[in-house]
């Protein structure tokens, strides 16, 4: 497995983890008002974790891909400037990067189009191997 591809599939489980310990903690904390805003912070940081997921196994099943790799890159920038920035403003009140939420959004969308253009984009023959007659 690529070092690019085991990356990502690293970084995916940890953004995954980290998104269900900030689920609870912000269905336990007391006083704490997490609203709409806060839920969909933390759906898109688990569904992009998914998303970093299918990447490094992409990046496993198609061969190096700078497609594949700047998908990675754009899911993990979204997870920063949208998921994390809405959840630093919600839990300690940092307001400071407000403005770089839509620009989350938007390296989110890039980094799914990413992908299907390094899909798209691969040499590789996509059928089953190992013998599979599908």
């Amino acid at each position: 497995m690529s070092r690019s591809a085991r990356l990502f599939l690293v970084l995916g489980a940890l953004i995954a983890a980290l998104g269900v310990i900030l689920s609870a903690y912000v269905a336990h904390a007391p006083g704490l008002n997490g609203g709409g805003m806060v839920q969909t912070a933390l759906a898109q940081q688990q569904f992009h974790a998914l998303g970093l997921l299918v990447v490094g196994l992409g990046l496993d099943r198609l061969g190096r891909s700078r497609w594949l790799i700047a998908s990675g890159w754009l899911m993990v920038l979204g997870v920063v400037l949208f998921s994390l920035n809405i959840l630093a403003r919600a839990l300690f009140g940092f307001d400071a990067l407000r403005a770089l939420v839509p620009w989350g959004g938007t390296a989110f969308i890039l980094g799914w189009l990413a992908m299907a253009a390094g899909v798209l984009s691969a040499r590789h023959d996509l059928a089953p191997s190992r013998g599979s007659d599908r």
